[in-house]
């Protein structure tokens, strides 16, 4: 088997889908399976492999520090070529994918699709809802030739089922490196040492600095704490993005910007941390919120998204209704008042993350493609 890679992201880029296709090409890599990843440049320092196809890129409208690709046909024609692809697989719908659809529609290869984003509850955040209809146009068209769609969750499953997108949609999950992401990275005085924060508990938020992760929840919940609760906490905001410069120069009292954290910092941060607090609802998984959970953390999170297949209500972390402010500060309120109830919820959210294996996720997805393939030589030799 020979898999094509088609991505609009890819690492070093810093997000979910770039970060969840780099550790899938290393799980290829270690299996001996041939791949040919096709992927926007970064910058001028983008690391090359002869694995990974860089396509000039300029960058994307809405967030400046994502790409946005230029496929240059020959290009990609010549290397397709030389690498004789028997699976073509397209993790998102526009330029890259698009090059690659067409060329496995034009040279019958077998062909997957993994949907990552919920590019539709987006556009509610940039005042361009307007263009719902048009994009699920586009997308019904645009993932009708696969032969199996994957998806991270079964609440995408659902929602993708009842727009009909398509009548073959698996669930490929996630995973976390439990690892790097571990209670053990606890650290007294970690705050204290790092960020001069003392004697205070902690509520983290991890992510992109933008609107649809719903930034404003995250603030609103830290300012309606009681005072006698919030006298004793401290808000740590984790991560880069378009609302990053505005939000830290007029939030400081008792708020830590850090920037863009990874690699053991990030785990320490996690670990060393009372709750993770993540209101966004937007999301098809969910990386940070299981990554917090493998960390021994609880979780107030949406109700919503994938991130509801997370995070069990009244178990491992609290479920909120998105947007509604009030409930966001009582529940983090309870969680930060009561200790028991916190190491309660932060044992059931470890030992769910302990049953999230990369290595059993791959293996399960990578294997399903055999029957894809089975399933596409069966129609060809029928038709």
């Amino acid at each position: 088997m020979r898999i094509a890679i088609f991505s609009d992201t890819y690492a070093p880029e810093i997000n979910g889908v770039a970060l969840t296709l780099r550790r899938y090409t290393d799980y290829l890599e270690r299996e001996g399976i041939e791949y040919q990843v096709f992927a926007p440049t970064v910058n001028a320092q983008t690391p090359g492999f002869p694995q990974v196809e860089r396509l000039t890129s300029i960058p994307f409208l809405l967030y400046r520090d994502l790409r946005f690709a230029l496929p240059n046909t020959t290009q990609i024609k010549n290397v397709l070529h030389k690498f004789q692809p028997t699976l073509i697989h397209i993790a998102t719908p526009f330029n890259v994918g698009l090059y690659g659809l067409q060329y496995g529609k034009k040279h019958n290869i077998p062909m997957i699709a993994s949907y990552h984003t919920h590019f539709d509850n987006y556009l509610d955040y940039y005042s361009l809802s307007f263009l719902k209809k048009w994009l699920w146009k586009y997308m019904y068209w645009f993932h009708r030739p696969f032969e199996k769609v994957y998806v991270p969750t079964i609440s995408t499953k659902e929602k993708l089922l009842a727009k009909q997108l398509h009548p073959d949609i698996g669930v490929w999950g996630r995973g976390v490196d439990r690892r790097v992401f571990s209670p053990a990275k606890r650290t007294p005085d970690f705050f204290k040492n790092h960020y001069g924060i003392q004697g205070k508990k902690i509520i983290l938020y991890v992510g992109r600095m933008s609107p649809e992760k719903d930034i404003d929840i995250v603030l609103d919940t830290y300012y309606s704490l009681p005072d006698h609760v919030k006298e004793d906490t401290h808000l740590v905001m984790v991560g880069d993005g378009p609302l990053y410069k505005s939000l830290s120069e007029q939030h400081q009292e008792n708020i830590t910007w850090t920037g863009f954290l990874e690699g053991e910092q990030l785990a320490r941060v996690y670990a060393s941390s009372d709750v993770f607090l993540f209101p966004s609802p937007t999301e098809t998984f969910g990386n940070v919120v299981l990554e917090a959970m493998a960390s021994g953390l609880p979780v107030i999170g949406a109700n919503a998204g994938g991130v509801k297949n997370l995070v069990a209500n009244g178990k491992s972390g609290f479920l909120c209704e998105p947007g509604n402010r009030n409930a966001f500060a009582q529940k983090t309120t309870k969680l930060l008042e009561d200790q028991a109830l916190r190491d309660s919820f932060s044992a059931e959210a470890l030992a769910f993350a302990e049953t999230l294996s990369w290595d059993e996720i791959f293996g399960q997805f990578v294997g399903s493609f055999y029957e894809v393939l089975r399933r596409k030589k069966m129609d060809s030799a029928i038709a």
